[in-house]
């Protein structure tokens, strides 16, 4: 019966994986078109990639990116930068995220303060 309990809990509680989503928190990155990663504490997660070796984008990544405001992203140039966000995803738990659900921005000054991140990549 416990058995049971368990896996109807997981499989409310994860996605098709049977892991559980999980809030990441960090520098949201767009260093190139169609390039796009969420740098935290514990890594550099892969989004969307230009190159096809490295697998298929996050379900989700195209209708949940975060909207960020120009005032709160640093942008090179080029409308390319990166800002400060939190998404609900599901990872392969190395260093892609697989599915987005959700999404939240935050102000960059969350990121910079945050002594746990480091500099945004690219």
């Amino acid at each position: 019966m416990r058995y049971g309990l368990l896996s109807v809990a997981l499989t409310l509680l994860g996605s098709s994986s049977g892991y559980a989503s999980e809030q990441r928190c960090g520098w949201y990155i767009n260093p190139t078109p169609g390039n796009l990663w969420l740098q935290d504490k514990d890594a550099l997660w892969g989004i969307t990639s230009q190159m096809q070796s490295e697998g298929p984008d996050a379900i989700g990544a195209d209708d949940k990116a975060p909207q960020m405001n120009s005032k709160e992203y640093m942008d090179k140039g080029t409308g390319h930068g990166h800002g400060c966000a939190c998404l609900t995803v599901d990872t392969d738990h190395k260093d892609k995220i697989t599915r987005v659900y959700s999404e939240r921005t935050l102000p960059l000054a969350k990121c910079k303060e945050d002594k746990t991140l480091p500099e945004p990549a690219g």
